[in-house]
């Protein structure tokens, strides 16, 4: 780690530093906004890292999980896409053309104007060999069969037994493998890494090996990994969602773009912690300190642990409604300190309520929390006694999550001194952490857990970044509540922002157990949340442009395979005055997937990152045999990447350029 740390070191001091362009707004409205600005938070002058991060960007594709079809675009984009045809290949030509007569200044990194219609194939595709291109046009074919998708995984493993291991493994990574995969370890991947950052890429790392197991076995390892030894009590309030169902329980259920983790054992636990660890050691080795890992925290401990929690923070938000009246947590009713007094005046001098009070987390505005967060992630403070709260009628302490053994307590310890040891580690090596997004049932803990690393860690720059699925109803409120909270307490907020994964999942879970559909109704709902999230935190990031703070403070991934979102993202960013060398904003697509829309952003100076998976080729299976599902789908819908190709390849053979080497001289924002 220690040669890890230094060669990452040397490469940060070589590396080119831009500039952040600010803008200063002169009318009474943003002055007014400014001011307003300033009295509800600390202005920080400490630089912050570049904000961004992948759901990996897993599952990303709309088209693939809510709609059939893209959505139209709408009449703020900025340019209508155009058919692929002898037109787009003569105008790509002449545009390589005129790049090579006007060669960027000696000593700065290339750039190449944006064609925000992503049709140009030379601009795609000028990193890959023609090989890799053919490569690509075959996978993407067989993904369009339904027979061959649907059989994959026993095709794979037949063509195993007749091939054996050697010529199995050649045979994927001439296929599947080859194209979706960087590599079998940290070393193997290099070379993939480096291609990409010539071409102005930065990569978010995940190792995708996953165990290949029945749905018996995915069965019983939930169930039993769910359930605390007390039993599972379904006390007075309790809500079902966050009880472990055995219809549910094998999570990869319909859900073909994220990689699952079943609990087996603390050991294994910790296996999976020292993972992470040596993909933060490839990325710092081999990213001039620009890449991202993404991490599960599924797979860093008991299951049950976070169902608990997530019911605790529902709990608590009911508790408020009943309290104020409304909907929404803590803190967007702003209450204070003397409003719970007066709320628990009529019980007297009562100790235990005392006791409560103070320990209420608050700042000038107002409540914050109910409880002390920072002893979850910090100290060994105990779950059983720390969720809490006076019941208002007779004043006795009333518990929100069941009794824990103290073995499931010591469980979940360990479970935040790995993911301590992870954050701790990026810090360290100057990457950057992305915790996916998961089913709803966990993702209340996630996020929480997620956010208290954050003001642990995010004070001088971004280091962790939380994942936020829009097709949810309540991701809007969600981001808002989260960015205030930053807001208020002065750390750095990293998001990416998905589609989603479990659509199909969540819907037909909330139908059997009895609960609310938490997922939004169409697909155009979910790209009108997608746009909004969007446009609140460019809102505020323009906010502190416009009272010269470090707008850096905000960083945000916007993770789409979707060009209408794109180009939604970068049409604000030219409205609202962010320049790409703000590193506030970023994109990501998976590897393998959308090369037309990553490579041009990053070749025009955007922030650009592919997720890269890496593996042994027979562990990484089971996620190639996603990766075919997934494209299955959305190639029914999207052909411009097959068109694209093919356009490429015909433009290489008629000029000549069978053998063309991929050479960039890009350097990654």
């Amino acid at each position: 780690m220690a040669l890890l740390r230094s060669l990452s070191a040397q490469r940060t001091a070589i590396s080119l530093v831009y500039g952040r362009n600010s803008s200063k707004s002169s009318n009474s409205v943003a002055v007014a906004a400014c001011r307003s600005f300033h009295q509800r938070g600390t202005r920080s002058t400490s630089t912050a890292g570049e904000g961004a991060a992948s759901e990996s960007t897993r599952g990303v594709n709309g088209a693939r999980f809510l709609h059939s079809g893209d959505r139209p675009l709408q009449a703020s984009a900025v340019v209508q896409p155009e058919l692929v045809s002898g037109e787009t290949v003569k105008r790509s030509t002449k545009q390589e053309s005129s790049q090579e007569k006007n060669p960027s200044p000696a000593g700065s990194p290339q750039r190449d104007p944006l064609d925000v219609s992503f049709n140009d194939p030379i601009a795609a595709f000028k990193s890959k060999t023609t090989g890799e291109l053919i490569r690509a046009y075959l996978v993407y074919m067989i993904c369009s069969s339904e027979k061959l998708v649907e059989h994959n995984m026993t095709l794979m493993k037949w063509s195993k037994n007749v091939l054996g291991q050697r010529l199995f493994t050649a045979l994927m990574k001439a296929t599947f493998y080859g194209h979706f995969v960087a590599g079998e370890d940290q070393i193997k991947i290099i070379p993939t890494l480096e291609r990409l950052r010539s071409f102005g890429v930065k990569p978010i790392l995940d190792y995708s090996v996953e165990e290949d197991i029945t749905q018996e076995e995915a069965e019983k390892r939930e169930v039993e990994s769910s359930v605390s030894s007390a039993g599972d009590k379904k006390e007075e309030g309790s809500m079902p969602q966050y009880h472990v169902d055995k219809s549910f329980a094998d999570r990869r259920y319909k859900v073909s773009s994220a990689r699952t983790y079943f609990y087996l054992n603390e050991a294994t636990c910790e296996r999976n912690m020292e993972i992470f660890i040596k993909c933060l050691e490839a990325v710092s080795g081999a990213t001039f300190g620009t890449g991202i890992t993404a991490i599960k925290l599924t797979a860093l401990g008991r299951p049950q642990l976070l169902l608990q929690l997530s019911e605790v923070i529902m709990r608590t938000r009911k508790y408020m409604e009943d309290m104020v009246g409304g909907q929404g947590n803590v803190l967007t009713h702003h209450k204070t300190i003397k409003d719970l007094e007066k709320y628990y005046a009529t019980l007297g001098d009562n100790k235990d309520v005392k006791e409560f009070l103070n320990n209420v987390t608050s700042d000038k505005e107002g409540i914050l929390h109910l409880f002390p967060w920072s002893g979850i992630v910090d100290e060994d403070s105990q779950l059983s006694d720390t969720f809490r709260v006076p019941d208002p009628q007779t004043g006795q302490m009333r518990r929100l999550i069941s009794q824990i053994p103290p073995k499931e307590e010591e469980m979940f310890r360990n479970m935040i001194r790995r993911l301590n040891t992870i954050v701790k580690a990026a810090a360290d090596l100057d990457v950057r952490i992305m915790v996916d997004a998961e089913q709803t049932y966990f993702q209340p803990a996630i996020s929480r857990i997620t956010l208290e690393m954050m003001r642990k860690y995010n004070k001088d720059k971004a280091i962790v970044f939380n994942t936020y699925q829009c097709y949810l109803r309540e991701t809007f409120r969600e981001v808002n509540t989260d960015l205030e909270q930053a807001k208020r307490q002065n750390f750095y907020f990293g998001a990416k922002l998905v589609r989603g994964a479990y659509m199909d999942q969540e819907r037909d879970r909330a139908k059997s157990l009895g609960y609310p559909d938490p997922v939004n109704p169409t697909f155009e709902a979910t790209t009108d949340m997608y746009h909004k999230t969007l446009s609140e935190c460019l809102r505020r990031i323009k906010l502190m442009k416009d009272c010269d703070d470090d707008a850096r403070k905000i960083g945000i991934m916007v993770a789409s395979h979707n060009e209408d979102t794109v180009r939604f993202a970068i049409q604000q960013m030219k409205e609202i005055g962010i320049s790409p060398e703000d590193k506030v904003i970023c994109f990501g697509q998976l590897l393998g997937m959308c090369d037309y829309i990553t490579f041009p952003l990053g070749q025009a100076g955007y922030s650009a990152y592919k997720y890269i998976p890496y593996g042994p080729v027979e562990e990484v299976l089971p996620y190639l045999s996603r990766r075919a599902q997934e494209n299955k789908g959305v190639l029914k819908k999207i052909k411009k990447e097959k068109r694209l190709l093919l356009s490429e390849i015909r433009r290489r053979l008629m000029r000549g350029q069978l053998f063309y080497k991929p050479k960039g001289n890009y350097v990654p924002i």
